[in-house]
């Protein structure tokens, strides 16, 4: 489990291939990771197959389907959350590292010292009614809050503090972003069925 609030960046090394899944970072240094551990990679859950001068995870055709996994490019920079303890703050939303889909950034807009982000998840049909005003949502592992939901996308506002310390800073209209919805609204609409 996560809280969405990013305490490192690291650059892919390699990104996974088709065969093992295997992917790698340059080590950002996290003290006391070792092999086992899981740590949200722009928001999947991934579990550290080996601690070196990288680290390494590998992901499932499931994994690599459902998230960006599979379009990591080499030199790519990526979000990183070690796994939530239970002395710590929950300082975000509760994450669980499990990505719903992709969206794509349709649009950015400056407004004063923020970006207003417009997403537009695959298969909005199937995933907007997740998505509340105000609630709470993981873009890349990012805990954001929701501004304004339309039938097609939401927005969400980034402070500067969050575009210069994670993904965000590098991405443009057309990136591809992993989308995690609220664990409650998830079950909400799992027993409204």
């Amino acid at each position: 489990m996560f809280t969405g609030i990013i305490k490192k960046t690291a650059k892919v090394k390699s990104r996974p291939d088709a065969a093992s899944g295997r992917l790698e970072i340059f080590n950002p240094n996290l003290k006391g990771v070792k092999a086992g551990d899981s740590i949200a990679v722009n928001g999947i859950c991934s579990t550290v197959v080996n601690v070196g001068r990288s680290l390494c995870f590998q992901y499932m055709p499931e994994t690599i389907a459902r998230s960006t996994a599979g379009f990591f490019k080499e030199g790519e920079t990526v979000n990183l959350e070690e796994s939530l303890r239970v002395s710590d703050k929950l300082d975000g939303h509760i994450v669980m590292g499990h990505v719903d889909t992709v969206g794509t950034i349709v649009d950015i807009k400056p407004e004063g010292n923020s970006k207003v982000l417009t997403i537009s998840p695959r298969e909005p049909k199937k995933f907007m009614k997740l998505i509340a005003e105000k609630g709470s949502v993981a873009l890349d592992g990012v805990s954001l809050t929701v501004v304004s939901v339309g039938k097609s996308n939401f927005t969400v506002k980034l402070i500067p503090y969050t575009l210069e310390n994670t993904v965000f800073k590098e991405k443009l209209p057309g990136s591809l972003v992993n989308i995690e919805f609220d664990i409650l609204a998830k079950y909400i609409s799992r027993l409204c069925k």
